[in-house]
């Protein structure tokens, strides 16, 4: 155990961060659930009656979201009008007890609940204001609704997927709305340290869009320098060969050649032809990348030959990166993906029950990442947050229930 421990707990490399998370959906909550996993204390802030709309998100069961149970864990909710007075002077009041507040409302409703960031640096001038929107919150197209495969299509990864005969595909994963909050959790702790350089906090802008565009800029680099619009090619890469998915004699595995050295290791060691080391169509990277039509055939010669698991031993056996194409009940069941590396975990939640969630990516050894608590119930923790953070008692919560604030 870490020795940097709290009531026998682990201590999180967060745990002296208060965030006001007022994100639905993914992109927002993605962010936040990843600084609730490292510690920070995260109150998602809810619509009363209705809440963040995955809450309706399937799969479910006991009438309520895997979905929601996952990326909400280690988060307390409270519900709150952000449209009555005393909703929002209950919010205002609880920013002045933050270190970041998070959004992902369209730009510009923020401003007309009088909670940009201009009025809440008046109130606490270190608040982290940290926004989340399709397009960014200026830009001639900052109003326009802005969902994953939109960013995807406008920001060009969906005209480079998919196989060179096919038509511009999305990503199966939503890669915008992640992309862009782990972006947005970059930006916070970015800002946070910021904090210590100039003096108070700042605004942040994260665009989905430009998150995808950013992602594909190996591609729009190729575009300027050669003037050509990069194509789809399924599975390789445009810069090496072989280094893309080859057919075994019961399904397809990864051989990824990334440099000249482990080409010829593949011709000596696994081929048997140490001519295509010299063969004037493959003797460079970039020689051999612009004939991989010709260079594939000779792989396949010998891939056809092996099973996956066959295939990727042998490969791996004299040093070349190699790996099966696994789909999610492989990947659950990979002993060092789901088992050492802890990417899938047991988990219970007193509604769904037993399930299973995603681990956190990021591993720290002296303040690790962990799932302490469930994702709440709506409005689970609202008095308690009052109290804890504002120090109300009961009957001033129940004034503020009666008149709509919560």
């Amino acid at each position: 155990m870490s020795q940097y421990t709290e009531n026998g707990t682990a201590k999180g490399a967060l745990s002296n961060l208060t965030i006001l998370d007022l994100t639905r959906v993914l992109s927002g909550p993605f962010c936040t659930m990843m600084m609730a996993d490292m510690g920070a204390r995260v109150v998602k802030i809810e619509a009363p009656g209705t809440g963040d709309d995955t809450r309706a998100f399937a799969p479910m069961r006991n009438d309520s979201s895997v979905y929601f149970a996952n990326l909400n864990r280690n988060k307390r909710s409270m519900t709150l009008n952000l449209k009555n007075p005393e909703g929002k002077r209950i919010f205002l009041e609880m920013v002045k007890k933050a270190d970041v507040v998070v959004e992902n409302f369209r730009p510009g409703v923020m401003k007309k609940l009088g909670l940009d960031y201009e009025t809440l640096r008046e109130i606490n001038d270190q608040i982290v204001f940290a926004s989340v929107s399709g397009f960014g919150q200026y830009g001639p197209y900052s109003q326009r609704p802005g969902y994953d495969i939109l960013s995807q299509a406008m920001g060009g990864m969906m005209s480079i997927n998919g196989q060179p005969d096919d038509p511009p595909t999305r990503v199966g994963a939503a890669m915008g709305d992640i992309l862009s909050g782990m972006a947005v959790c970059i930006g916070i702790l970015s800002a946070i340290n910021a904090r210590s350089v100039i003096g108070h906090g700042q605004q942040i802008d994260v665009s989905l869009v430009d998150t995808i565009s950013f992602s594909i800029f190996a591609e729009v680099l190729r575009y300027f320098e050669t003037g050509k619009v990069p194509e789809r090619m399924g599975n390789r890469y445009a810069a090496l060969a072989p280094y893309e998915a080859f057919a075994a004699s019961d399904g397809d595995f990864i051989i990824a050649c990334g440099n000249q050295k482990l080409y010829e290791t593949l011709c000596n060691k696994i081929l048997k032809k140490p001519e295509l080391i010299t063969d004037e169509r493959f003797c460079t990277t970039p020689i051999r990348a612009a004939h991989y039509q010709e260079i594939r055939p000779y792989v396949e010669e010998w891939s056809r030959t092996v099973t996956v698991e066959e295939g990727v031993n042998a490969l791996l056996a004299v040093g070349i990166p190699a790996g099966p194409i696994n789909d999610a009940s492989m990947l659950t069941k990979d002993p060092h993906i789901a088992e050492v590396r802890e990417m899938y975990l047991p988990h219970h939640h007193p509604v769904v029950g037993d399930m299973t969630i995603i681990g956190n990516p990021i591993k720290m050894y002296d303040t690790k990442p962990s799932v302490r608590t469930p994702a709440p119930l709506l409005g689970q923790h609202t008095e308690e947050l009052l109290k804890e953070l504002l120090n109300l008692n009961d009957e001033e919560i129940r004034a503020l229930s009666e008149n709509g604030a919560l």
